[in-house]
């Protein structure tokens, strides 16, 4: 069940004209944002489907570019997005992919900034919803709807339990959570959606677990 509540269907206050096509792509570029961490360089955005072929008309590019500047869905700003981001010196490159999706409103979003590298693919879902199904090659679930957790780590015994622990020593409800990883043993993923705002203490607690390589909060 994607839609919760009547809001959801109607969609956000945002800046037109649609809400899968501007909305969501907002959000899905404000996400990778936050996921970054800073201002990028650079921001390399693929659309495929119908975002592909109507990326223009329906302002889906702007939409993007504003939510890496990390402007929210109703920000004016967003009309004037990829001037600001030429402004503060970003590089923006938008490419027209060929490649069938399992959805339609599919965009990759990368983002770097000297070493740094961040890639991430979003569907707009509709109502200004999205889903994050990749992230640096881990595949994942992620609505961005609500506050979130990203635990990167090693996969080894007693990790999961060690991360659940510590959200229960700080009464934090689990909502959703999955983990990836690309090889038995390597590097996993951890995702946790909560129902509760994410201190800075529980995440420092975290991150002071053995084998956890870094920890990131999104929140609603």
């Amino acid at each position: 069940m994607k839609y919760r509540t009547v809001f959801d269907i109607i969609g956000p206050v945002m800046i037109g004209p649609s809400s899968s096509h501007t909305a969501g792509a907002a959000r899905i570029g404000r996400v990778a944002r936050t996921l970054f961490g800073k201002s990028p360089d650079s921001a390399q955005i693929y659309f495929y489907g119908s975002f592909a072929k109507t990326y223009k008309g329906h302002g889906t590019d702007v939409a993007i570019v504003g939510g890496i500047l990390d402007f929210d869905t109703s920000d004016k700003r967003i009309t004037e997005s990829i001037e600001l981001a030429e402004q503060a010196k970003i590089k923006i490159a938008f490419h027209e992919e060929e490649a069938v999706t399992d959805h339609p409103n599919t965009a990759k979003v990368v983002l770097e900034k000297g070493t740094e590298r961040l890639e991430l693919v979003g569907i707009s879902i509709g109502g200004g919803k999205i889903e994050i199904i990749e992230l640096n090659g881990f595949q994942l679930r992620l609505s961005g709807n609500h506050p979130a957790i990203l635990v990167v780590h090693n996969d080894r015994y007693g990790v999961i339990a060690g991360v659940s622990n510590v959200l229960a020593k700080y009464e934090i409800n689990i909502g959703h959570m999955e983990v990836s990883r690309k090889e038995k043993g390597k590097e996993a993923l951890m995702v946790i959606e909560v129902d509760q705002n994410v201190e800075t203490p529980l995440l420092i607690e975290l991150e002071n677990l053995e084998n956890i390589v870094k920890v990131t909060k999104i929140h609603d």
